[in-house]
């Protein structure tokens, strides 16, 4: 039997002590909760369900009062005089028993977590040892966005839950712009699929049962495009009739709001009314990031007087007040603040959290947290998965982002971390591309010293995707890697995503040549090679086979759309095939789609791929 430091865990604990011998699980197996009894209310359930995955030895949690108990062979024992911090727990399996100690619900649920993994590398046997944990950082969180364009179905993000809270995640929000059916606003909603008010409710006690934080998020100033373009918003638009991008493009619809019009406010207060008691949680993700055409329309007049910090600012404090009055904390991305009056902090109000948002390694999240730190401002930080706009994810990003966030994080003194996942273009990647940007994320937010990228990824297999043979996670993160091979020292990782969504018109950069298209083709190829051999004990474990197929084909197509602009080979017979393999890619991506989500949104993350579709076939 392996050692108890050998074995991969995520995150991996804090502290492991490994000692000789193994203690032998009973059949049945039965944990006895021990602790006051209105600390233990309802949680005995919640820790049974916790460890149950259909597999044997079947697991009873029963409380054992009164406190203290008699000495028994596996316990959890939940007592605030332990010493631990919260959230923290402590393991110890000896050859005759197995104790659980923390000082609250969490820090055992986390325990049990624990137990849970050490369980799949051997159902009836444990090695012996100590193990003590804690995390680096109290708020560890994951944003998923649901309004480009994927709107989840209920059991999808139950099923992701269920992850997230195994890797000891403890907040989660879904990033909204249009996507909840608020009453009085049908035309905004009505092709989306959104979440009612009960879903929302269902969802926010699912996550409450396995001490997650659903926390409220909706977009109030940029972003607010899907409201815009309908006629009785747009006189609520800072530029109803468009604006310019900072790149000097020309956009014809608008996307911001006007602050300085009172319907503006009169709309969030009611949108915030009726959204926010849906949740407990006492915060709102207020977004206000990329309002663009700020300053360009109806604002124009006061930016003269006050500057665009002033107006933003201004802003700001509005959705603060409109926050606090129904009693929530606003937080608030930082961008606007960083590319318009970065020496301005002092301004920023306290009673709000600053966001900080950045999907590379290098962004400077030390540097923006000292400053922040400086201003006494609260302050979290935003890392990404790096899988949107990737058709098969980015390892460096993801990876990088999330490690660079948890050591600013640590040192600055950030409050939290929001690992971002997007869905920009069409949300074309599948959500089981995001598992190894989540579960990278979990780990460095929960203890980043103890975990290396070498140990994250010796867990995928048996903690992420549940492959006995061992080869979907190798799989996964060879496919993430994909972007390296693509031209010779080019960096980037959407190059194959921007080559499907320009088509033949896309102008291939020098370093993007015959020879690493070649070489790109190859190294899928051989990343997807071993795929029959699977054996996911997933339930979805079939579709999430599928979906890295599908999303690997399409940037395939994409390299062959690239070799046929380099050859020269543009005739009708190259549009012919390349429509075919096209119609294929689509179809299967209707049914993987409608497999995780509702149908709302489906029809726009199609489009692109129908112009290119038309575009062949014209072709051909």
């Amino acid at each position: 039997m392996r050692p108890l430091n050998t074995l991969p865990l995520l995150p991996q604990p804090r502290k492991i002590r490994p000692e000789d011998g193994f203690f032998r699980v009973p059949t049945p197996a039965g944990l006895h909760l021990i602790g006051d009894s209105n600390r233990l209310a309802g949680l005995a359930p919640r820790l049974e369900h916790a460890l149950h995955d259909n597999r044997e030895p079947v697991w009873r949690i029963t409380e054992a009062n009164p406190f203290p108990a008699p000495r028994r062979p596996m316990t959890v024992r939940v007592d605030p005089t332990t010493g631990l911090s919260p959230e923290s727990y402590r393991l110890v399996i000896t050859p005759a028993t197995l104790q659980i100690e923390a000082a609250d619900g969490a820090g055992a649920f986390y325990g049990i977590m624990t137990l849970k993994q050490l369980l799949r590398h051997s159902r009836h046997t444990l090695p012996c040892g100590l193990i003590e944990d804690s995390p680096d950082i109290p708020v560890r969180g994951v944003m998923l966005d649901i309004s480009r364009d994927k709107v989840p179905t209920l059991q999808t993000l139950f099923g992701l839950v269920e992850s997230l809270a195994e890797w000891k995640i403890n907040h989660l929000q879904l990033y909204m712009e249009h996507t909840f059916a608020y009453s009085g606003h049908r035309d905004v909603w009505a092709h989306a699929s959104p979440f009612t008010a009960a879903e929302v409710r269902t969802l926010e006690a699912y996550c409450r049962d396995r001490f997650i934080e659903l926390a409220a998020n909706q977009n109030s100033f940029g972003h607010f495009e899907r409201w815009l373009k309908h006629a009785p918003y747009r006189d609520l638009a800072e530029c109803p009739d468009g604006f310019t991008l900072p790149s000097g493009e020309w956009r014809r619809e608008p996307g911001t709001l006007d602050p300085a019009n009172p319907k503006t406010r009169a709309l969030l207060d009611e949108l915030y009314g009726e959204l926010l008691p849906n949740f407990t949680s006492r915060r709102i993700h207020v977004g206000c990031d990329e309002a663009w055409e700020l300053g360009q329309g109806r604002s124009l007049e006061q930016t003269r007087r006050i500057g665009l910090p002033g107006v933003f600012l201004n802003h700001l404090r509005n959705v603060k007040e409109l926050a606090a009055k129904h009693g929530r904390t606003a937080l608030y991305w930082g961008d606007m603040v960083w590319n318009h009056f970065p020496g301005r902090l002092a301004e920023l109000d306290p009673g709000m959290i600053h966001v900080d948002w950045g999907y590379y390694r290098d962004y400077p999240f030390r540097a923006h947290g000292e400053k922040l730190a400086a201003a006494g401002r609260p302050f979290w930080f935003a890392p990404g998965t790096a899988t949107w706009n990737t058709l098969v994810g980015c390892n460096e990003a993801a990876f990088g982002s999330n490690r660079s966030a948890a050591l600013a994080a640590k040192a600055c003194g950030a409050g939290g971390i929001l690992n971002t996942d997007w869905g920009d273009g069409g949300h074309w990647q599948y959500l089981p591309i995001s598992f190894i940007g989540f579960a990278a994320g979990a780990a460095m937010a929960w203890c980043e010293p103890a975990n290396p990228d070498e140990a994250i990824r010796a867990a995928l297999d048996p903690h992420v995707f549940h492959d006995h043979a061992k080869v979907m996670g190798k799989t996964a993160l060879a496919l993430a890697d994909t972007w390296q091979h693509v031209g010779e020292n080019v960096t980037q990782s959407n190059l194959l995503d921007r080559l499907v969504r320009d088509g033949f018109k896309h102008k291939l950069p020098d370093r993007i040549t015959e020879k690493t298209l070649l070489a790109t083709v190859a190294h899928m190829r051989e990343a997807l090679s071993e795929l029959d051999e699977v054996q996911l004990e997933r339930p979805d474990g079939d579709w999430v086979v599928r979906e890295f197929i599908n999303n690997a084909r399409l940037a395939l197509h994409a390299c062959q759309l690239g070799l046929a602009i380099r050859r020269r080979d543009t005739g009708k017979a190259r549009h012919h095939q390349l429509a075919m393999d096209l119609v294929a890619i689509m179809s299967e991506h209707r049914r993987l789609w409608l497999a995780r989500n509702r149908e709302g949104g489906l029809k726009d993350s199609l489009r692109v791929m129908e112009e290119k579709l038309h575009d062949y076939r014209r072709g051909s």
